[in-house]
């Protein structure tokens, strides 16, 4: 069996775990680039380390984010691919423009958003989005599984 840490990374960086979100999460380092912190948020929702989104919030919207919403989102999801469309940013504020795949119950989602990262007290923190329409798919046990493993849904992603 394959640990944790040696495991390829969720956030699609092709490094392992270890070298790459989880010492974001362990904070024994922070995120360098937007890009780097949206790369942990999105690891930390796969491994249901609602604390972590939460405290990678900008201070100001913290109250509208409990860990408890948080965390019944992730736990109400399988998270499935993370793609970094594009990065920019400056000394004080970046966008990270991203696509994420997840089923939901039966339902194929994708979320395509333009993030917006300050920096606060010297750590980059997620501000706000710009959420691109996307319709979800409807997935039936026989259907292929959307994720293009060539398997059937029921073979592959169904609960």
């Amino acid at each position: 069996m394959t640990s944790l840490t040696t495991s390829p990374c969720f956030c699609g960086s092709q490094q392992n775990y270890a070298d790459c979100c989880e010492p974001l999460h362990l904070a024994s380092k922070i995120a360098e680039t937007p890009e780097q912190l949206m790369r942990a948020r999105y690891s930390a929702y796969v491994l249901k380390n609602a604390t972590y989104v939460y405290q990678t919030y900008a201070s100001e919207k913290q109250a509208e984010n409990p860990v408890k919403e948080i965390k019944d989102f992730a736990d109400s999801c399988r998270f499935i691919k993370l793609t970094v469309i594009d990065t920019e940013h400056d000394a004080s504020e970046g966008f990270v423009t991203f696509k994420v795949n997840y089923f939901y119950q039966n339902l194929y989602c994708e979320l395509h958003e333009k993030s917006l990262f300050i920096k606060q007290d010297g750590q980059w923190r997620y501000l706000e989005g710009t959420l691109f329409p996307v319709a979800d798919i409807k997935i039936s046990r026989n259907d292929n599984c959307p994720c293009q493993s060539g398997k059937k849904y029921k073979k592959c992603h169904s609960v």
